[in-house]
């Protein structure tokens, strides 16, 4: 879906807002009023460097993922255990272990994927495998871990990794997010699947029915392009995909993912380059897929999720985004006409990871950072806090 470009608050607004809430940067985004919080935040633990966590159905536990390379089963009553069987890592910079996902299927069969960040001929670059997880007495292990898919080619550098995971609603299909290395032309070139959004089996195969499945290659895992740092990737309820990404000097994005369309990166940005280089906006070129939401001051986008619970019944439907440089969390609603912030919280915290319980509380992460930070989180309704 194609949208005008977006309006953006000056920075003076965002200046002040007040420590509860801070103003948009779209079009007739709203602040929280001061005091206003829906929710209290209760830490429940610490961790080193956690990058993303899921829930385990049915378990009261969770998989949470530390960059450094350490994969833990949590649960609130008996604390983290260490999981044996994972990768190696090319820690350092942004990379390091990154997603933990389910398989649809996970009660029959314990398949767990994880992305990550490993190093190999030409430098490093963005990997995606699967295991089983097994428990013993007191232990856990991921079995049988097989790498089913890596970005192409390895870089030097160690950022824009992306490799955010998430299933298709039907659990046929795993999207992957592929950032573009800081490189900036992989994004265009179907040589690379650096810089993409791509579809694949949940065995790591290519569909046939993928929009460039007859180019062959790389090219055929892809499903979108024209990305820069993707680190956000979720199904709404009604089965459309979208995804944030970073943008270079303003213009962070929040897009509908839309099967062989074009995003436009490094050739259109609402952004500019670091160095004050300007970047055509999207308004200039319209046969690029424009996003629906740009930030201009940045929030620096990082997890995404799509709100499905009871606690919060104002939210459901809405989109979540963990905020790092905007230290916050920002709700999003979207509709069929499009998309638009309509709250954020000052979390006074880089927030890196967002996740839904199964009971409709919502965890955060938050990211560490010079020895700060790195509490999980659970938000309950403000009157439902544990006393």
């Amino acid at each position: 879906m194609r949208s005008l470009r977006q309006l953006l608050f000056p920075v003076l607004l965002l200046a002040g807002c007040t420590a509860n809430g801070a103003a948009g940067g779209n079009d007739g985004a709203a602040a929280a009023p001061a005091g206003g919080r829906p929710f209290v935040a209760e830490p429940v633990a610490q961790f080193e460097e956690p990058w993303a966590m899921t829930f385990i159905p049915g378990s009261g536990e969770a998989l949470v993922s530390e960059k450094g390379g350490r994969l833990l089963l949590w649960s609130g009553e008996r604390g983290a255990i260490q999981v044996a069987g994972t990768p190696e890592v090319a820690y350092g910079g942004q990379g390091g272990l990154g997603d933990v996902v389910l398989h649809p299927d996970f009660a029959a069969n314990r398949i767990v994927y994880l992305s990550y960040a490993e190093a190999g001929e030409g430098g490093r670059g963005a990997a995606v495998g699967r295991g089983r997880l097994t428990r013993g007495d007191g232990t856990a292990r991921i079995e049988g871990f097989e790498v089913i898919w890596r970005q192409v080619p390895k870089m030097g550098g160690r950022g824009h990794y992306g490799h955010r995971l998430a299933f298709s609603p039907d659990g046929r299909y795993l999207f992957v997010s592929s950032g573009e290395r800081q490189e900036f032309d992989p994004a265009q070139d179907m040589a690379s699947n650096a810089g993409k959004i791509l579809r694949l089996n949940p065995d790591g195969t290519v569909p046939p029915d993928n929009p460039f499945a007859a180019q062959g290659g790389v090219a055929a895992q892809v499903w979108t392009l024209g990305h820069r740092n993707p680190l956000g990737l979720a199904f709404g309820p009604d089965g459309r995909l979208w995804e944030h990404e970073m943008g270079p000097s303003g213009g962070d994005e929040f897009n509908l993912i839309e099967r062989g369309s074009n995003y436009g990166y490094p050739i259109v940005s609402n952004g500019d380059h670091y160095d004050g280089r300007p970047i055509p906006d999207h308004d200039t070129r319209p046969e690029f897929n424009a996003p629906e939401i740009t930030w201009t001051p940045v929030i620096s986008p990082s997890s995404l999720i799509f709100y499905s619970g009871d606690l919060f019944p104002q939210w459901r439907g809405s989109a979540l985004i963990g905020a790092l440089s905007g230290r916050a969390l920002v709700r999003v609603e979207v509709d069929a006409n499009g998309a638009r912030e309509a709250e954020r919280w000052d979390m006074r915290q880089r927030i890196r990871e967002v996740e839904l319980h199964p009971d409709g509380s919502v965890y955060l992460l938050e990211d560490q950072r010079e020895g700060s930070g790195g509490r999980l989180l659970r938000l309950v309704p403000a009157g439902q806090a544990r006393r």
